[in-house]
């Protein structure tokens, strides 16, 4: 299989923040406002017209919630076969078919999961496993009068 020519992968790595950018619904300016990356450079990044750093990745993976990973995949950073979607939360992060808000909820949701079938795992504390800390009466002092 022949990689892709560096102009298709910094053009479908652009697409695909663009993308990212419009399923959270904000606007070039907002996202640039956001990652302090100039709204120009966003938009030739976008366009394929420039190649960002691994640092520009970083700090648009945090404004858009996408892995870092991913877009150092599709920036052609990291290989994909070393570095696969590995989590449910980045799998559902990457993906640019649903709204920020639904990737939020679908991952407070599996968290929510998690934490229920943790908390079964674990027996429950009972009542008589804390003591409960004794209450001491306060000293009473007596004043003499002169």
């Amino acid at each position: 299989m022949k990689a892709p020519h560096l102009g298709e992968q910094l053009g479908s790595l652009g697409e695909f923040i663009a993308a990212q950018r419009r399923a959270a619904e904000l606007s070039l300016r907002q996202l640039a406002e956001q990652t302090g990356i100039s709204n120009p450079y966003l938009s030739q990044i976008e366009r394929g017209l420039r190649k960002p750093s691994a640092e520009v990745l970083q700090q648009l993976s945090k404004a858009l919630r996408v892995s870092a990973e991913t877009l150092y995949v599709r920036a052609g950073i990291l290989d994909p076969t070393d570095h696969p979607a590995t989590t449910v939360e980045m799998a559902v992060l990457a993906d640019p078919a649903i709204t920020e808000r639904q990737k939020r909820v679908l991952i407070d949701v599996y968290a929510s999961f998690v934490k229920e079938n943790a908390d079964l795992s674990e027996p429950a504390p009972t009542a008589a496993a804390k003591p409960r800390p004794r209450r001491t009466p306060a000293k009473k002092t007596t004043t003499t009068k002169k």
